[in-house]
């Protein structure tokens, strides 16, 4: 059930049996010689509306742009200010809890929004409770990583191995590729697996890893590898969020 696609009755219908919304967060950046631009933001799209498939469960509008000015050397990357990022997921949870929600699972696909979204979490409970003589219910929320989950992991780990990498990951460069076929791309890479290590903002970034890969080697990804971590991925977001719903 995709938000976007009721009417505001709907909405007050789905609002008398559940108080929790799925929102996919990712970004907009570069994901190497053959990953789609959209990557981070495709693969937690695709498994929200997979999770939706198999239990009640209400998909927001993906949040597409996400905190990546590391990558702004790279052309096509559009990137929020951390600030900015914080405001807006803020702005997300009040406008929704305006209704009645009262639990948020944010379905994470980027690595850079960790921090902005927990601080946005911390800002939310600090406006609503933790800093008010008068408190409010502050409303649950949680940040799920899809690439993190154990079962997720143990398969990447498994059909990539240390070619899996940190950025542009075979893993999620498959995902995305399951999830849009038609736009898969062939690209050479030199050397197979990238080199791996820190960088200190986009300009160091794309001296030390010209092509846009940290320590991977997507050649290896393909549709097929990406419908398995799909169907794993769902099963245990879907697992997740309804343990998030009933914790309390």
């Amino acid at each position: 059930m995709r938000l976007e696609l009721q009417t505001w009755r709907e909405i007050e219908s789905y609002l008398d049996r559940s108080r929790g919304v799925i929102i996919p967060i990712g970004s907009t950046e570069q994901h190497g010689p053959n990953g789609l631009i959209g990557t981070d933001a495709i693969c937690p799209e695709h498994i929200a509306r997979g999770v939706a498939e198999k239990i009640d469960v209400l998909i927001a509008p993906t949040i597409a742009y996400g905190m990546s000015q590391h990558h702004m050397a790279f052309a096509g990357t559009v990137s929020l200010k951390p600030s900015t990022l914080i405001a807006v997921v803020v702005d997300v949870v009040e406008s929704l809890s305006r209704h009645g929600f009262s639990h948020f699972y944010f379905l994470n696909g980027h690595g850079g929004n960790i921090a902005p979204v927990t601080t946005a979490f911390d800002e939310i409970h600090a406006s609503r409770a933790s800093m008010r003589e008068q408190a409010q219910p502050s409303p649950r929320c949680r940040l799920a990583n899809w690439w993190v989950t154990r079962q997720v992991k143990a398969l990447a780990d498994a059909m990539f191995g240390e070619a899996e990498g940190m950025h542009a990951t075979a893993s999620e460069v498959s995902l995305s590729y399951f999830a849009y076929p038609d736009s898969v791309k062939q690209a050479s890479m030199h050397p197979g697996a990238a080199a791996s290590g820190g960088f200190y903002g986009a300009a160091d970034f794309r001296r030390k890893f010209p092509d846009g890969r940290v320590g991977s080697d997507p050649s290896l990804a393909s549709i097929e590898a990406g419908e398995k971590l799909y169907e794993i991925a769902v099963n245990e977001t879907a697992g997740d969020y309804t343990s998030f719903i009933h914790a309390d």
